[in-house]
């Protein structure tokens, strides 16, 4: 036994008291008239300073004057009885990975029973989607959400005030989070951190709360928001690791940057968890369809033998969410949750592999329904997947699944960017895996306006260029709306098919307007004409580049 979890924490002040309303959360879909309700927190949250919409500052995520003030974080949670002290939290920090390591880590608690409260961003379509508290992990309800924003008012009016409005939205939304926890009584809390770990505002959580610390991958975004190098950002991660509690690390890392989280385990005195560690092994045995949606089967194996011995076999295990990465994700769920039957959770074998199967995340590899292709217009001649990537590592891992589902049909990429992303990288990553036929770029409606989205052409102009600098034919086709006759698509695509008899990539913008899902529509008919007539294979039309994309395609089909 490495600890004192799980254990029975008592709630003591006023604020805190309430009891489990037994309302189910609503579809992560969820959006609708219902949240009309809320139409007062939403205004005072839009008053708050915002650095989503805003973008971070230089230097905000370290552990320096520049960074983060968590004294302001700890006064406010001090204001609404320091609720973040009443249940016991797994805490993740992770550049990509750690929304489905938390994901995949509170279905394996909810399959075995437990109350789960979890925190995670960003969100999708209401920011409801980010506080999840129950045994269904669907968004957080709106009148609960309400209650408690009416309850904890007076106290974050005070402490705006007393901070002289320098709290910030997620400042509060995380204090928020807590404080339903909280009421709620749950038996476990899996936190993502926002930005970097040691200044985000998550870290309020000490050791005498925290079960375990997980760190997923490291990557280069918001390289100077966190230091400017791979290995300030490792530094800034690791300041989730906590005295005496132990850290899952996943990966896999470079030999200095995992020293790095092993020198600062060394110092809490902190047993590591590698899931990459010699005795775990993971394989993809093949890939499937079921109701038109691809799955892949994996076996996983852990057999650990170090500071904390962990073991387990699990076959056939079916997940949804595809690629070699969340099959590294699902291992450093299950690692984290053998790591929590150490500590004396009651977790089965069975309850780990249902809560890794259960597990699907909106706009992350999602494949589209045949019912939701027809609803953006498509005659089910191609397939659609929508994938929030915008990193040069994600972009990397979306080419994988592409390439693992992809079969001998034409490819169409649909991407639309922020400003601040590495557009090139992004590209080139793309290119290089199953080389796509057509590309359309458009505007994404980034949160901040149009002062934060890559324009269209200027999109276009980066990946004509990564197309040259790889070798790759590729042709101009200009701008496209969306809204295109079918007969000039084809001509679109008969003239542009062919370049010195070389297959060619076709590479447009989308006019002046942002994203709209007609752009969908006529990549798939331009991949479909591109092939011509005879060629029966299916299309895939892959929409990318940003989450605001992907969130424009789920209000569609939401509102159809």
């Amino acid at each position: 036994m490495l600890g004192r979890f799980p254990v029975a924490l008592s709630l003591s002040r006023s604020l805190l008291r309430g009891s489990s309303s037994g309302r189910r959360g609503l579809s992560a879909m969820a959006g609708g008239g219902e949240e009309g309700q809320l139409g007062g927190f939403f205004e005072y949250m839009e008053r708050l300073r915002n650095y989503e919409r805003s973008g971070v500052p230089r230097g905000a995520g370290t552990d320096s004057d520049d960074g983060f003030d968590l004294g302001r974080m700890r006064r406010l949670l001090r204001r609404l009885g320091d609720p973040h002290t009443h249940f016991p939290a797994v805490h993740i920090a992770g550049t990509k990975g750690k929304g489905s390591t938390a994901a995949f880590l509170s279905n394996i608690m909810r399959e075995q029973g437990y109350n789960v409260g979890c925190y995670s961003s960003p969100h999708l379509l209401t920011i409801r989607e980010r506080i999840s508290v129950g045994n269904d992990g669907g968004p957080v309800p709106v009148g609960l959400l309400s209650d408690l924003f009416d309850q904890a008012k007076e106290a974050i009016d005070e402490s705006i005030e007393s901070e002289n409005g320098a709290l910030t939205h997620f400042e509060v939304f995380t204090a928020l989070s807590f404080l339903l926890f909280s009421r709620e009584n749950v038996d476990i809390a899996i936190v993502e951190a926002g930005l970097g770990g040691a200044r985000d505002a998550t870290n309020v959580i000490q050791s005498t709360e925290l079960a375990a610390s997980v760190i997923t991958t490291v990557g280069k975004e918001h390289l100077d928001a966190l230091g400017g190098s791979l290995q300030s950002i490792a530094i800034a991660k690791s300041g989730i690791i906590k005295q005496g509690r132990p850290v899952v690390i996943g990966g896999p890392f470079s030999v200095d940057i995992e020293q790095i989280f092993r020198d600062r385990a060394f110092l809490t005195q902190s047993p590591v968890i590698s899931a990459c560690d010699p005795g775990i092994k993971s394989i993809t045995k093949c890939i499937d369809w079921d109701n038109g949606k691809p799955y892949q089967c994996c076996d996983i194996s852990i057999n650990i033998s170090d500071d904390v011995p962990l073991s387990i076999e699990l076959c056939d295990v079916n997940l949804q969410l595809l690629g070699d990465h969340q099959c590294q994700n699902a291992v450093t769920a299950s690692c984290t949750a053998l790591c929590l039957r150490n500590l004396g959770w009651d977790i089965s074998d069975a309850s780990i592999q249902a809560g890794l199967e259960e597990t699907q995340l909106p706009g992350r590899s999602q494949f589209l329904t045949q019912e939701e292709a027809l609803v953006l217009g498509l005659d089910g001649a191609s397939t659609v997947l929508i994938d929030g990537a915008h990193t040069e590592a994600s972009a990397k891992a979306l080419s994988n699944v592409i390439e693992t589902v992809r079969l001998e049909g034409p490819l169409a990429l649909v991407v639309g960017m922020a400003n601040d992303k590495e557009h090139l990288a992004f590209a080139e990553q793309l290119l290089v895996g199953s080389r796509p036929d057509v590309v359309l770029l458009t505007e994404a409606s980034i949160a901040g306006g149009a002062s934060r989205a890559m324009p269209a052409p200027s999109l276009k102009e980066i990946w004509m260029s990564a197309a040259r600098d790889l070798g790759i034919n590729c042709v101009d086709i200009g701008t496209i709306s969306g809204a295109e006759t079918p007969e000039h698509i084809a001509n679109l695509a008969t003239s542009s098919s062919s370049f010195a008899g070389k297959p060619t990539v076709m590479i447009g913008c989308q006019d002046k307007t942002p994203f709209s899902c007609d752009l969908i529509r006529a990549a798939s008919q331009l991949i479909l004409e591109s092939r011509g007539g005879g060629d029966a294979s299916p299309g895939l039309v892959c929409v990318t580049g940003s989450l605001h994309v992907v969130a424009t395609v789920l209000q569609h089909l939401e509102g159809h």
